[in-house]
């Protein structure tokens, strides 16, 4: 099992990717909230069948009040407060600046862990770490624009925040998960298959999800929009292939990849998805591949390999 946390975590990267992608289009159509209630509603009605499927009951095996309450508490600072503050940091400083700034994800996960859970990394793992992160903000710096790159300190403070925001509670809820499943673990009524728990984690993440992102749809824009949506193909087989990618799937194996290996180094590898993109983007959405773009991408894969050789 060496490596495996490490090579899950990639694999999310990866999948990541196709949401990013799938994202943009469905966004587009549908509206960002109006997408979140349909992945988080679409990702229970795939966890029941899952769970049918595997255990013969439609329900995630029983645990300890604790274990809820860390998953929902996980759902709403990952998932909703998380999500809501990337797609508003997009909109005011742009996706570039605010891919840049969700590199202190995988920092906050560590320093959280450090703190909670005791997790300690080392000096090497560090060091990846950080040459890691780098290829990537060299990479998302490198991205479209006029030309010129405007200082971090010029751009607009509440489309700043908002981006640290969504970066500090993807790695904080990423150790609240990681919190929830050891409790989870400890007290689950019923034996499971080890991979099913994150699974079954995941579950009540997006109770806490549907609930949190229903409650700003009401206030933001009414349900009028979902019910549209729920009726056109395009917009749901855009929202079911973005749930089979991001929340089903690729939250699904983060929580697992937690298991394996420390926050901070899972977070830093699920962080590649900017590096992973660059060829598709080109090919999809002709976006211009340049020369900074490929020294990131390079730099990164030198700071992945470095995990492999702790």
């Amino acid at each position: 099992m060496q490596y495996f946390g490490e090579l899950i975590s990639i694999g999310v990267a990866f999948s990541w990717t196709a949401t990013a992608l799938l994202s943009e289009f469905g966004s587009k159509r549908m509206g960002n909230l109006t997408l979140n209630v349909a992945r988080m509603g679409i990702t229970l009605v795939f966890s029941c069948i899952l769970f049918w499927a595997v255990t013969g009951s439609p329900l995630p095996a029983g645990a300890s009040r604790e274990a809820y309450l860390w998953m929902m508490l996980s759902g709403l600072v990952g998932y909703v407060i998380g999500d809501f503050c990337l797609f508003q940091c997009y909109i005011i400083i742009g996706s570039k600046f605010g891919q840049l700034f969700m590199t202190l994800a995988p920092i906050t996960a560590a320093i959280m862990a450090w703190i909670t859970l005791g997790e300690h990394i080392s000096a090497m793992g560090i060091v990846a770490m950080l040459v890691t992160l780098t290829g990537i903000a060299i990479s998302v710096l490198g991205r479209g624009g006029d030309g010129h790159h405007k200082l971090v300190l010029n751009l607009p403070l509440n489309g700043v925040l908002f981006a640290v925001g969504a970066a500090v509670c993807q790695g904080v809820g990423l150790v609240l998960s990681k919190i929830g499943m050891n409790h989870y673990a400890a007290s689950i009524a019923t034996p499971c298959e080890p991979w099913m728990l994150p699974f079954f984690a995941n579950f009540f993440r997006c109770i806490a999800g549907i609930v949190g992102f229903s409650i700003l749809l009401h206030f933001r824009e009414g349900f009028s929009s979902l019910r549209k949506n729920m009726t056109d193909a395009k917009s749901m087989t855009a929202a079911v292939l973005t749930t089979i990618f991001g929340p089903f799937v690729g939250v699904g194996c983060s929580l697992l990849a937690v298991q394996y290996t420390s926050a901070g180094i899972a977070s830093t590898l699920m962080a590649l998805t900017p590096i992973i993109i660059i060829l598709p983007a080109w090919w999809l959405f002709k976006q211009p591949i340049t020369t900074r773009s490929v020294v990131g991408a390079l730099i990164s894969v030198l700071g992945v390999s470095l995990f492999f050789l702790l």
